[in-house]
């Protein structure tokens, strides 16, 4: 049994120019296209937190303070 011997040049020598061009510029796309998902999920994160601010109850945000009466008390 013999195996045909694949030449050891590179990928970019192995494919036309035309599915190289297309593989870099697919590239390029979902690079952008993870980038504006990463945007979306922090402006999300930003909104998601605001909202939970504007929800506090009196409780809680006199919880979080880190005002203590005790020393303004004499």
């Amino acid at each position: 049994m013999s195996k045909k011997k694949i030449d050891q040049g590179s990928l970019g020598e192995q494919l036309n120019a035309d599915v190289l061009s297309k593989l870099r510029s697919k590239k390029t796309e979902l690079k952008k296209q993870e980038e504006v998902k990463q945007e979306e999920e922090r402006k999300r994160r930003i909104e998601e937190t605001k909202r939970r601010e504007a929800n506090k109850s009196f409780e809680e945000l006199l919880n979080e303070s880190e005002l203590d009466w005790k020393t303004y008390k004499k």
